[in-house]
């Protein structure tokens, strides 16, 4: 028998993998992550040239990478990670020419990265954290213009970042942590414009943090802590309006930090254990930091507990009352000048107001992509009227959301948060949620993220506007129902499966959506589907499996929640189901989920009992693909989640 696909993930199999998996040489998909396999591979895996995607992840696997692994032309992601393999990466992973993605860590590895890795010109994703590597990063994996994550953090590297690194023009995340490196970090580190995650602690870095790392200014957490860097804080840092986590603590940076008075996006902060010296920031993320994040500096003052009060000088004092009195004298001016105009153009007034707002944002405030948060912020309040309930299309849990114009032109969507009160730390953690998943996202079927704004007034996020509105207005309206014919429904239902492949198994760490619902996936003009709302999203962390509360949409949530609480990305594979059958038959399909057929034939007499009769009745090719789609919507809906197929295999059924 030949088999093209095994998958084994997420059970608790114990003793060793089966052997001649590859028999006939067509295994493409070989799935057995999160287990308890313990000792080698099989054997015939080393010459299986039709693999394309292997998952071996957090088991007990044992054996030497540099011997047990081959050359696979096809390969185009593969996860060895949290596992006790050993021996050197082989240069031959380099001919792997599909190879998209390698993640080694966590294992026993030694030895060098080879220099050869530089050749995988499809690689996107280097993953080789927490082994035992030596020697310098080679300079010849800057050739990978493709690369956006790279994770080399928890090795013994030695040496300096290559000066090319700005060469990684597409790099999103850089992780070189927790290792040896010293020198200076490169000036040309800030040519990787599209980076929002940096983080090069615990290492030996001198001399002074350059200036072209404002340059960064999609950067959304920067870690330079435990190195050894000197000098000032460069005042161009104060260009990352996007950052919201910052960790300079325990180097020998000195001077004042009064810069960091323009990042009103911090949320995290940590400058501990330098020679900084005056009064710290005025904005909540000094002023509420705990003194753990401030203490170790030799002149630190402010009003935060735990920090002396700042001291002012005599001719601090006279400073004191003139920035007080000056200010009150142009205001006073300022006010005459204002009536005296609006009493002599009182006729024109308001074709005057008109024009002198719009010269106020005209000037592309729809700016978030460049992070000008300020602007953005005085451009939606504008917009929205201060969020009036005209401007509303939707509500959700915590929050509603408007359709926003702006004076450019663009059309945005922006999901207001409700305002914090009882709940407040929940709705905090949401908010924190759907900003970090989003951060992460790059996806054509997952809503495109813009940015976000916290503070005490207001805390929205902003989103791409989609013309066609959600799916479930979509099919709850008669006509919309209609333009729905059968081809879109199908797109909808695989763009949905890849937008939920890609969560589960392309973001790391891996994303469980957990309200996956028609309400949460919105249509573009050319109804193309579009997975939002990561309110209640969950980061998959190794260590961590449980959640506190239950969270969802009722009528799709998968059942196991309701009294194991454990979170798994099978759950978003039984919401998937639900929502699959959903669009097939035009509404929720309610009882039906608990009587589902036990046959081929019951299934596809099913199938024409329950289609949706507003658009026209699909042709007999269109009926077998939705008999097949219905098919896997069974199958994602079984009661155990272990009997559930993953959401890239569905995602690869419903491509071919």
């Amino acid at each position: 028998m030949k088999m093209w696909m095994l998958e084994l993930d997420g059970n608790q199999f114990t003793g060793q993998l089966p052997q001649n998996i590859c028999r006939g040489g067509t295994l493409e998909y070989f799935i057995a992550n999160d287990n308890h396999f313990r000792g080698p591979i099989p054997k015939d895996l080393k010459n299986c040239s039709s693999l394309k995607r292997v998952r071996l992840e957090r088991n007990r696997l044992t054996v030497n990478i540099s011997e047990d692994f081959g050359v696979y032309p096809s390969l185009e992601f593969i996860s060895l990670s949290d596992n006790d393999f050993y021996g050197e990466i082989s240069p031959q992973w380099a001919l792997c020419n599909n190879l998209s993605s390698l993640q080694i860590a966590r294992n026993n590895i030694t030895g060098r990265i080879p220099p050869e890795l530089g050749n995988s010109a499809q690689l996107r994703a280097l993953d080789l954290s927490s082994n035992h590597l030596v020697g310098e990063i080679p300079k010849e994996l800057t050739k990978l213009t493709s690369l956006t994550r790279l994770i080399l953090s928890g090795n013994q590297l030695s040496g300096g970042i290559p000066m090319e690194v700005g060469s990684f023009s597409q790099l999103e995340y850089l992780d070189l942590s927790a290792n040896r490196l010293s020198q200076s970090i490169p000036e040309t580190i800030g040519d990787m414009l599209q980076l929002y995650y940096l983080n090069l602690s615990s290492n030996n870095f001198s001399l002074g943090i350059p200036p072209q790392i404002g340059k960064l200014v999609q950067v959304n957490e920067l870690d330079l802590s435990h190195n050894v860097l000197s000098g000032e804080i460069p005042t161009q840092i104060q260009s990352l309006q996007s950052l919201s986590t910052l960790n300079l603590s325990y180097n020998n940076l000195s001077g004042s930090i009064t810069i960091f008075n323009e990042l009103r996006g911090l949320v995290h902060v940590n400058i501990e254990h330098n020679e900084l010296q005056g009064p710290i920031p005025d904005i909540p993320a000094f002023q509420n930091a705990p003194i753990q994040a401030l203490e170790g500096n030799k002149g630190l003052c402010g009003n935060v507990s735990g920090l002396k009060p700042c001291k002012l000088s005599k001719n601090g004092h006279h400073k004191l009352l003139y920035a007080i009195m000056f200010p009150l004298l142009g205001a006073a001016i300022l006010l005459i000048v204002i009536l005296a105009l609006y009493f002599s153009f009182k006729s024109r007034g308001k074709h005057a107001d008109e024009e002198s707002e719009s010269s106020l944002i005209s000037a592309n405030l729809f700016a978030i992509s460049s992070f000008d948060g300020k602007l953005l912020y005085s451009e939606i309040i504008s917009a929205t009227n201060n969020f009036d309930s005209s401007c509303c299309i939707g509500k959700g849990g915590y929050g509603n959301v408007y359709r926003v114009e702006l004076s450019s032109g663009d059309i945005v969507a922006v999901k207001k948060v409700h305002p914090l009160r009882a709940d407040e730390v929940r709705a905090a953690k949401e908010f924190q949620n759907e900003v970090m998943a989003c951060i992460e996202i790059r996806h054509r079927n997952i809503v495109k993220f813009y940015g976000f704004c916290w503070s005490a007034e207001q805390s929205f996020l902003v989103y791409k506007y989609l013309e066609k509105g959600s799916l479930a207005t979509n099919l709850s309206n008669e006509e919309a129902g209609k333009e729905l014919d059968w081809e879109k429904r199908v797109n909808i239902i695989k763009g949905v499966a890849h937008a939920l492949s890609y969560l589960h198994n392309d973001c790391s760490p891996p994303i469980v959506h957990r309200d996956l619902s028609s309400n949460n996936v919105l249509l573009d003009a050319e109804f193309e589907a579009h997975v939002s709302d990561f309110g209640t999203a969950k980061l998959l962390n190794p260590d961590s499996s449980n959640w506190t509360n239950l969270a969802g949409t009722y009528g799709y949530v998968a059942p196991e929640l309701a009294y194991t609480m454990k979170v798994s990305e099978k759950c978003d594979v039984y919401s998937f189901g639900v929502l699959t059958m959903e669009v097939i038959m035009g509404a929720h399909p309610g009882d039906l989920i608990s009587t589902l057929p036990s046959s081929s034939l019951e299934m596809r007499l099913l199938v024409k009992d329950v289609l949706d009769q507003r658009p026209l009745p699909p042709s007999a090719d269109v009926q077998d693909k939705l008999e097949s789609v219905m098919e896997i919507a069974f199958m994602c809906l079984a009661e155990n989640p272990h009997s559930r197929p993953t959401m890239y295999a569905i995602s690869q059924l419903l491509a071919r």
